[in-house]
């Protein structure tokens, strides 16, 4: 008989008997799915029952009081008498009911858990407690063990973080997931390093050691010590494998690691080796370091005969036999300096330029005004990228000399993108324009060459920092203390050096603005993610107490690169640059939550973001704040286009630009589709800036892609010619299609921009120079800036002597996906031919009149022809005209160029000679393990040393050919 109504089990609780009351709750927990809306108008007596402590089965009403408040959709209340059941709320068992609640529990502990991590006084239930337990015994049980995990780091519970990883099947695949759960997840730093350090000691404790994922965890620990500790206890073993694992993680290092963490590893390293091998090491590495520096310091007045003397440096052979005869110390020495992996990577695109010239030239005709002419500078240095190759430049100086005040700044600075790694000959290449004691100098080319020297050593300038220091105490002009600004803050990016630091802050301090801006954003630059108190002090005071807007700017900029990386450590400085009424403090303020929690995906970071770009009433903050949510989500570039899809229809222009570079940021080098189609209609916006970002923006989203990786990728190159060539255009649309042709065949199209490295790592370089590049809106030599975040697309394989091998990796695709994009072709030149004579109105209509009747009569006498049978070629003649079939695979020689995108394709051949020691899925450079080593190795031979001349300095011709000289 089926039940119609609830109303008889209902009235059994009012009745005395206990039993009564039991077995009415009883009945009531079977059909309150059914009946629920006629038990909530008792619910009163239900939760009477409840909290009537001496009632025996109150657990069993807590149980139906939860069901029926999830009826009415009241989840709080029903989570708190969920609690009071006890054991009798079944975990286990499957219905929407059950998933709700712990889903709403979970949430509810997660929050406390985190308030009481940030030290808020707060209590949490011991039912609460226990309930979780239990849902994470039920993960355990299930083997869902990675859910286990992802709820324990939101939840803070180290203990059941670290049961879940030894509880698992495959503990190695749990520490890699983990690692990457605690990059991408947590946004709490103190609970972050504490998650690490579980990690590391995981890892230590395994039958063999993943020595390249512990360090991974080291670094972002800034634990020197550990590292080096590894580094000596890998080196000093008998194992083969393990002295090449040692270098592999030297260069792991270099391409992670801080400046300063590597200073701190280099030093830490040469203090544990034993005192003979120390001094040894000494005095060979020092040697090549001294002979570097005394080199750079001496050219404070850089002459001829100094700059000749640079000739004489140690070629690639020389120096890999030195390194040999020191050992594997001076071997892991010379990587963690970073001379190695930045010569290899020069090589790299010296060997593999493919820039098209027709396309520069075709640029360099259609700038007619200063602003394009400025704009194909840049370009052309975004092209040659690290190639060395400033043939444009020598070609085209008449057309070079035409730029004038801070557009001459701009161009001498481009070379130091062209000739970015360049270390060696940086002073001679620049000797003609930089600041000269015994001759009256021009101010911008000098401030322009200081600036390039710091792009040239951007990130790696322990060799040039004294002689920057001097020149900018002993700059004469403006513009020079602003290039010898942005130089040292280059070449010093995140040493933290307190002297540097001083002499940028009484740069500032004499209140120029040129000059202010830069020393503002130096300062920064510096000490990037430091999140010191007193710099950020005396900077905050000093923005809001000057007059110049420019300086504002630079210490707004500067600020937010101190805050990189601190992810909720960072909120009270936001707070305080949010709140007040200065316009720069509030951009100062939004940059700061992009660099704070830049990578981290924070829900209330990009809620903060979000409220503000609609809300401020300042244009500037709310074009920054949009801007900063593409560095909040560069983990997550799939999710950004549904973040800012609306914000890119919004009525406001600059909200608008905001949302486009904020896809060029995240969505860099990824070709997203997404992205691609909100961008495309933004390019033919109806406001010039806006198109401008939108070209911008589209480019770096491009950059490499080829038409198999994207349909629209050709479109849009063509696009970019047109607006190039249109006279119509407005100037600021052809300064982003110049700029924006530029970055999608950087570095010789070898090179790519990406914000992570190979090892999931936030790329701090590529990070600072997106920031700063987004800033051309104010200062166009901001433009070079984008040189650091561009990424060779490299694969290398090295011998345990670091020298290039002669092998080939296998890329299991058609070579037309990655392949190079065709050169275009110049334009035919048409054939002269005679002038047409000029025909009479009559004439023609003449003509036509008989044109018509000729054609009549021939259509007659074709219709009474009689049809003849129709000639077919044979099929030897089609076989021989089809084009032949394009393989599926293809080998490239090392060193190879392969895409992001098309390392998941990379495999050495499997019969091959060498193993390469890291998966070669992630690309970079590899150690290769010699499987044979007995035989003779085939390496390839470096490249002769490229012939450095400054930019007016003619090439001498060649000696003439020998010959005998006869006196009669």
């Amino acid at each position: 008989m089926t039940l119609t109504s609830a109303a008889g089990i209902i009235s059994l609780l009012d009745e005395e008997d206990i039993q009564l009351k039991n077995f009415a709750l009883t009945k009531l927990n079977d059909v309150v799915d059914d009946f629920w809306a006629e038990i909530a108008d008792s619910i009163e007596k239900i939760e009477v029952l409840y909290e009537d402590t001496g009632f025996e089965h109150r657990q069993l009403s807590a149980l139906v009081a939860s069901k029926v408040y999830y009826h009415l959709g009241s989840y709080e209340d029903s989570l708190t008498f969920a609690l009071g059941a006890g054991p009798l709320f079944d975990v286990n068992a499957i219905s929407d009911y059950v998933d709700t609640t712990i889903s709403k529990c979970i949430d509810h502990y997660i929050n406390l858990r985190v308030r009481l991590m940030a030290d808020e006084d707060v209590t949490i239930d011991p039912n609460l407690e226990h309930l979780v337990n239990r849902m994470f015994h039920r993960s355990f049980d299930e083997g869902k063990y990675k859910q286990a995990v992802g709820i324990a780091v939101e939840a803070r519970r180290i203990d059941v973080f670290e049961k879940a990883i030894t509880s698992s099947n495959n503990v190695e695949e749990m520490l890699s997931y983990s690692f990457k759960i605690c990059m991408s997840v947590l946004e709490n730093r103190r609970f972050r390093n504490e998650a690490l350090r579980v990690i590391v000691r995981l890892y230590n404790q395994a039958a063999k050691i993943d020595y390249l994922s512990v360090c991974q965890c080291l670094i972002y620990l800034d634990d020197p010590v550990s590292i080096s500790s590894i580094l000596t206890r890998l080196i000093q073993s008998n194992d083969q494998d393990d002295i090449l694992s040692a270098y592999q993680i030297a260069f792991d290092l270099v391409e992670n690691a801080s400046q300063q963490l590597l200073t701190k590893i280099f030093k830490e390293f040469k203090t544990t080796l034993s005192t003979d091998e120390a001094m040894d090491v000494e005095e060979n590495v020092g040697s090549a370091t001294s002979e570097k520096t005394d080199t750079t310091t001496s050219t404070e007045q850089p002459t001829e005969s100094n700059t000749e003397n640079k000739q004489s440096n140690t070629s690639g052979e020389e120096e890999a036999s030195k390194s040999s005869e020191y050992g594997n110390a001076g071997k892991i020495l010379d990587i963690l300096r970073g001379d190695i992996t930045i010569k290899l990577l020069s090589e790299f695109l010296f060997r593999k330029n493919r820039s098209d010239m027709q396309i520069l030239k075709i640029t360099k005709d259609y700038a007619r005004n200063g602003m394009a002419h400025t704009a194909t500078v840049i370009s052309n240095a975004f092209m040659h990228y690290g190639t060395m190759s400033d043939t444009f430049l020598r070609d085209n100086l008449d057309w070079l000399g035409r730029a004038t005040n801070w557009a001459k700044f701009t161009a001498t600075a481009s070379l130091g993108v062209i000739h970015k790694g360049n270390e060696k000959n940086s002073i001679k290449l620049m000797s003609r324009y930089l600041p000269k004691d015994n001759a009256a100098s021009n101010g911008m080319q000098s401030g322009g060459a200081l600036y390039a020297l710091g792009l040239i050593h951007a990130n790696h300038g322990h060799g040039i920092l004294s002689y920057l220091r001097n020149q900018l105490k002993e700059a004469a002009s403006q513009a020079i203390r602003h290039g010898a600004c942005l130089a040292l803050g280059l070449a010093a990016l995140g040493t933290a050096n307190q002297d540097i630091y001083d002499d940028l802050y009484d740069c500032m301090i004499h209140d120029e603005a040129v000059t202010g801006e830069a020393s503002g954003l130096a300062m920064g630059l510096v000490l990037i993610g430091r999140k010191s108190p007193e710099p950020l002090e005396k900077m905050i005071t000093y923005l809001k107490e000057t007059d110049h807007e420019k300086i504002e700017r630079g210490l707004a900029l500067g600020i937010s690169l101190i805050m990189y990386g601190c992810l909720e450590e960072a909120d009270d400085v936001i707070e305080t640059l949010c709140g007040d009424e200065n316009s720069n403090l509030r951009c100062s303020g939004m940059y700061t939550i992009g660099m704070a929690y830049c990578g981290s995906g924070s829900n209330k970071a990009i809620r903060r973001l979000l409220r503000v770009a609609v809300s401020d009433v300042n244009n500037d903050v709310r074009r920054a704040a949009v801007l900063s949510i593409g560095f909040v989500l560069v983990r997550a570039p799939e999710q950004c286009p549904s973040v800012v899809s609306l914000l890119a229809e919004s009525y406001n222009p600059h909200v608008r630009y905001g949302a486009a570079m904020a896809l060029g940021i995240s969505c860099a080098g990824t070709g997203l589709k997404e992205a691609v189609n909100i961008l495309d209609p933004m390019m033919h916006d109806s406001v010039n800036f806006v198109r401008q970002g939108a070209l911008v923006a589209i480019s770096m989203i491009l950059i490499q892609q080829t038409e198999a990786m994207n349909s629209k990728a050709p479109i849009v190159r063509e696009y970019f010619a047109k607006v190039i060539a249109d006279k119509h255009e407005d100037s600021l649309a052809k300064f982003g299609a110049i700029i924006a042709q530029g970055i999608i065949d950087a570095g010789g199209r070898n090179a790519t921009i990406s914000l992570l490295t190979r090892s999931g790592h936030v790329r701090t370089e590529s990070v600072v120079g997106l920031l700063v590049f987004s800033q051309f809106w104010f200062w166009f030599p901001y433009c070079h800036f984008l040189s650091l975040a561009f990424t060779p697309a490299a694969v290398i394989a090295l011998n345990s002597n670091l020298q290039m091998l002669k092998v080939d990796f296998k890329s299991n695709c058609k070579p037309s996906i990655f392949g190079y994009i065709p050169y275009i072709q110049p334009p035919k030149e048409k054939p002269k031919g005679k002038i047409p004579t000029a025909i009479l109105s009559t004439t023609a209509k003449a003509l036509a009149r008989s044109k018509r009747g000729e054609e009549s009569k021939s259509a007659i006498k074709t219709e009474r022809k009689v049809e003849e049978p129709m000639e077919v070629e044979s099929s030897s003649k089609t076989e021989s005209k089809t084009a032949e079939k394009e393989l599926d695979w293809e080998l490239l020689p090392n060193p190879a160029r392969v895409l992001p995108s098309q390392l998941k394709y990379i495999e050495f051949p499997k019969t091959g000679r060498y193993a390469p020691l890291k998966k070669s899925n992630k690309g970079g450079i590899v150690i290769m393990k010699d499987l044979t080593p007995g035989e003779t190795q085939e390496t390839l031979e470096p490249l002769p040393a490229v012939n450095i001349r400054s930019m007016d300095e003619e090439e001498e011709a060649e000696p003439p050919e020998p010959f005998e000289y006869d006196e009669d």
